[in-house]
């Protein structure tokens, strides 16, 4: 166990442990790395510890389970994704999410697939799974389909609005099943602009950047 796993605490303390944040930090990278690489059944407390260089009874003390480390891990990722987006166009907006959900795409989509089969047999695990990863993503995309009606760009009531967010989403998830590949930028662009922008308004959909 490596001597910066613990900071000296009181004698009464309880059974979690006093773990530095950046330490802490550590920990969830490694155990989000070995998600992706290997799943979560595969996942185990001593390849986490064995990753970090550090006592397992170090991560038992502090977690006390696989699943609950790996919903702290989940809960460390939590960001406002996509929030900085705001082009003053519909197409603009869109088309800038899809180049930063590409980005997010080789990171991201594996972690999902890794997870969503045990996220189906743990509540809890399937919320941190929805609050780190897709959460944020429909809120920011939300957001941008709320401003362009707000600007008169879409109708009210048009009824495609309220799946942008399932679309995009969804397609950044199935093309490494349907293709074996990623949803890189070239691709989710062109699924924005012959997709998401003729359904949410009809005509060409070619304005904003490329």
């Amino acid at each position: 166990m490596s001597s910066h796993d613990l900071v000296q605490e009181p004698a009464q303390s309880p059974r979690r442990s006093k773990i530095t944040p950046e330490r802490a930090q550590e920990f969830y990278t490694a155990v989000l790395d070995l998600l992706r690489e290997s799943g979560y059944e595969s996942l185990t407390m001593e390849g986490v510890a064995s990753r970090t260089r550090c006592g397992k009874s170090t991560l038992y003390r502090q977690w006390g389970s696989k699943p609950e480390l790996v919903v702290a891990a989940l809960h460390s990722t939590r960001q406002i994704l996509l929030s900085h987006i705001d082009t003053g166009t519909l197409a603009g907006d869109l088309l800038e999410a899809a180049r930063a959900l590409a980005t997010d795409s080789g990171r991201d989509t594996p972690l999902m697939h890794a997870l969503s089969h045990a996220a189906l047999q743990s509540p809890e695990l399937l919320c941190a799974l929805r609050e780190s990863l897709i959460v944020p993503y429909l809120a920011a995309i939300d957001a941008i389909v709320k401003r362009a009606v707000e600007r008169g760009e879409i109708a009210e009531q048009n009824p495609a609005a309220e799946f942008v967010s399932a679309q995009l989403l969804g397609a950044m998830r199935t093309r490494p099943l349907l293709e074996a590949k990623t949803a890189d930028e070239a691709y989710l662009t062109r699924f924005v602009k012959s997709a998401v922008l003729p359904a949410l308004r009809p005509g060409p959909a070619t304005t904003g950047s490329d």
